[in-house]
């Protein structure tokens, strides 16, 4: 992998560096070497050129033993040092070994935050919203309740401030919790809290389901706390039975829930979905998701992101949206909660005259596709317009569909634009048979929307 396929077939001319303390895993984990010195001789022999070792320097200590015995050449370690210093040169860390410090102004600065908070608004997917219970309205009184409304964490995901990133004493104080920014933005006596259940375990007090009572709208925060590498590996992807109990309970109050996701990886959430009134994925949306979140829940912000995932309905069922045509082949059918790209909006959008520029493209050739998009609502919103091109026939099964374009538009209400896409022959390429980039002639499909429209590719 490491020299026959990364720099030979591939071209790579930068280094290679193992992943923590994985060469020591060689031999007291993955048991392919008796020892320290035997999996430093395996792993720099078959192209690794430094070693993320931590807090000690026995791979140094090793391999100079192993040179020194002749085991590895020293043409070896002269060519895993020449890339290693080429890498440092290409950056300029000779003579700029660190970054500016005027760099420093640039972190928490205020147009950082607006990055931040723009990045949470785009990306922020509402998947339901039955009877437009969405946007809440003026002057309703809610329920925030759930395991994530009031953790930094959820928000945040691994790797912020610690590995893990669940230190919640460690995150800034001015950054808020949902809880927090739904009750700035409504006002402290129309939101009633509590916490309900954990991540595990049911919280078994009668609170929840009396305030629940006197709320208009629950907004349930469900998903998972911070998680990175191996400590964040689960068995199960549904949502834990504690909080799918908790829905449960709460839907029996009789009053329009708001399921609101945070998580790192799709929680299954079928066994609840009905029983909710709306669904929005938040992901983990960062240091302003919380922010970003309340202005989606109360209008302010109108919702636009489209879901970059298929979400599964079933644990067993992770089929991606770049399937077969037989994973929608009886009796196994294509069947997940929300399809890739899934997304709503608060306004509508209407999509006409899709149009090729030609009937047939060749090559050295490109192919101009043309759709009119119009916002038909009441109120602006932004439109993820997707483009996605099916292959009929070829020697290797082709997917049903394959995302080739997309672009972000915004409309007013009433307007409309025409969203252009440039399809050229590299698009129509798959890895052929020799595991070699080919592409063939025939008779191409293109979907946006639920119009479509077809072209002929010949040599």
């Amino acid at each position: 992998y490491l020299t026959e396929i990364l720099r030979k077939e591939l071209g790579f001319t930068g280094l290679a560096v193992s992943d923590w303390a994985d060469i020591e895993n060689l031999y007291k984990r993955e048991m392919v070497a008796a020892n320290r010195r035997e999996a430093v001789k395996m792993a720099v022999m078959a192209g690794v050129d430094m070693s993320m070792v931590p807090m000690d320097f026995s791979f140094y200590d090793t391999l100079l033993k192993l040179v020194k015995d002749g085991e590895v050449p020293m043409t070896r370690i002269d060519e895993a040092v020449a890339r290693i210093l080429r890498v440092k040169f290409q950056l300029d860390l000779f003579k700029h070994p660190f970054p500016p410090k005027t760099s420093l102004k640039e972190i928490g600065s205020d147009p950082s935050w607006q990055v931040s908070l723009n990045a949470a608004r785009e990306s922020i997917v509402l998947l339901k919203n039955m009877n437009d219970l969405l946007p809440i309205k003026k002057g309703q009184k809610v329920l925030v309740c759930g395991p994530t409304a009031d953790l930094h964490q959820s928000l945040n995901g691994g790797w912020t401030y610690t590995w893990q990133g669940n230190r919640e004493e460690l995150f800034p104080k001015n950054q808020k919790t949902i809880l927090q920014a739904i009750q700035k933005r409504a006002g402290k006596e129309n939101v009633l809290y509590s916490k309900g259940t954990s991540f595990t375990e049911v919280v078994k007090s009668n609170d929840v389901y009396h305030k629940a009572h006197k709320a208009d709208v629950i907004v349930a925060c469900m998903g998972e706390g911070a998680y990175c590498e191996t400590p964040g590996n689960i068995k199960d992807l549904n949502l834990s039975d504690a909080q799918l109990q908790f829905i449960r309970d709460l839907r029996l109050t009789r009053k329009p829930i708001v399921l609101v996701l945070t998580e790192g990886r799709p929680r299954i959430i079928s066994k609840i979905e009905k029983q909710v009134k709306a669904v929005v994925l938040a992901n983990y949306p960062g240091p302003m998701g919380s922010q970003a979140l309340t202005e989606i829940l109360f209008g302010d912000v109108n919702p636009s992101g489209r879901l970059p995932f298929t979400y599964p309905r079933y644990a067993n069922d992770l089929v991606p949206y770049d399937h077969k045509k037989s994973a929608e082949t009886e009796p196994v059918t294509f069947d997940p909660q929300y399809q890739f790209g899934a997304g709503l909006s608060y306004t509508q959008f209407e999509y006409s005259r899709l149009q090729l520029d030609k009937n047939i493209l060749h090559p050295n050739e490109t192919l101009t596709v043309s759709v009119q998009v119009k916002n038909t609502g009441k109120r602006a919103g932004k439109r993820a317009v997707l483009l996605f091109l099916s292959d009929r026939v070829r020697s290797v099964t082709p997917p049903v569909k394959q995302l080739k374009g997309f672009d972000k538009i915004e409309l007013k209400p009433g307007e409309s634009k025409t969203v252009s896409f440039m399809l050229a022959p590299q698009d129509l390429t798959f890895i052929g048979r020799n595991n070699q980039r080919t592409r063939e002639t025939g008779q191409f499909d293109i979907r946006v929307g639920d119009l479509s429209a077809s072209f002929e590719y010949k040599e």
